[in-house]
């Protein structure tokens, strides 16, 4: 469901409404009442929910996945000399 941000030409207020997009129009400024309350015209935002591939897979920035270091060359596990290291990139 899109967010819409809307703004009254008569006394400035501004917020924004969670809104089907077949949803008509909001024209009553919820503070001073008057049918001066307009859709602005802003970047779009929308909402994320379920269980989807946003959920699994970017939600959470600290599970980031990580590639393995290469074998060192000598054979004995992960790289960590400043040569073995320099060789793989």
């Amino acid at each position: 469901m899109p967010i819409y941000e809307y703004r009254c030409a008569s006394c400035g207020f501004q917020k924004e409404h969670l809104q089907k997009a077949s949803d008509i129009p909001l024209a009553t400024c919820p503070r001073c009442g008057k049918e001066s309350y307009a859709r602005q015209l802003s970047v779009a935002g929308f909402q994320l929910k379920g269980s989807g591939w946003y959920a699994t897979d970017f939600k959470n920035p600290t599970q980031k996945k990580t590639a393995a270091l290469p074998p060192c060359q000598g054979g004995d596990g992960a790289c960590s000399t400043a040569a073995c290291s320099a060789a793989a990139n």
